[in-house]
């Protein structure tokens, strides 16, 4: 499956130290048109985010950050459900539709996950990074940053491209067990944008939590919505039989 049709939320940070100069991950310059095309499509608002959610559970009086928030509709989601949530994004104009939508309800942060991230330690009982982590070609920075802001028995709960499916992105495919870059063109409204994601294998991105003093690593592989069965039933059939994200629940020791 192609990314045109599978983009992720808006990323808290560019790919790399040059995404600023050479316009690779840049948000800025498409964020209204990807909220247009991505609010209500089928792997975003009837999968991803559905399993995010389900992920958490009961958010209610959790204080929760949510890293890559973009145009805040997860942030909104967990507000909803009780938690008092604080999001992070790199993209200005991400943050100000945020702000559109979820007034004064969530404080929101410009923030470069390349850079510690600007709380205490312990200030939150949950973190969601919810497909933003393959930005990154090192995990272990931000990883620790996270580990650092959670209270301990706190919970982070991640998603990211999966693997196989990054693996077989291209021709000829790559090594499977090294961390490689792959570039590709997003198209809204007309307009092409370079993108620029990492893949790792499996091993190293589980070898990522434990090393950052995350434990009881879960794995899972979510089916979507079933309300998308009607709504959308060749996205459906792709989403419920094909690898496309994998998602991740960690905590902190206690």
């Amino acid at each position: 499956m192609g990314h045109a049709t599978e983009n992720p939320e808006s990323p808290a940070l560019p790919a790399d130290a040059d995404a600023h100069t050479d316009g690779v991950n840049d948000y800025d310059r498409f964020a209204e048109a990807y909220v247009r095309e991505n609010e209500d499509n089928p792997v975003n608002a009837y999968y991803a985010r559905p399993a995010m959610l389900a992920l958490a559970g009961d958010v209610t009086g959790h204080r929760v950050l949510d890293v890559g928030c973009g145009a805040g509709p997860l942030s909104a989601a967990l507000r909803d459900r009780g938690a008092t949530v604080t999001g992070v994004d790199a993209s200005a104009r991400m943050l100000a539709l945020a702000r559109k939508r979820l007034g004064d309800d969530v404080a929101l942060h410009r923030a470069d996950l390349r850079e510690p991230l600007p709380f205490e330690d312990g200030t939150f009982d949950d973190v969601v990074a919810s497909l933003v982590l393959h930005y990154l070609e090192d995990w272990g920075p931000v990883l620790t940053e996270i580990r650092r802001v959670l209270a301990p028995g706190g919970r982070l709960f991640a998603s990211v491209d999966h693997p196989f499916v990054a693996y077989t992105f291209q021709e000829p495919r790559p090594d499977y067990f090294a961390t490689t870059s792959y570039t590709f063109d997003w198209n809204f409204e007309g307009e092409s944008h370079p993108m620029r994601f990492w893949r790792k294998p499996l091993h190293a991105m589980t070898d990522a939590f434990t090393t950052a003093g995350f434990h009881r690593v879960l794995i899972s592989e979510p089916q979507p919505d079933p309300a998308a069965r009607d709504l959308f039933p060749d996205a459906f059939r792709d989403l419920s039989t094909r690898p496309t994200f994998l998602f991740f629940g960690a905590e902190t020791p206690s």
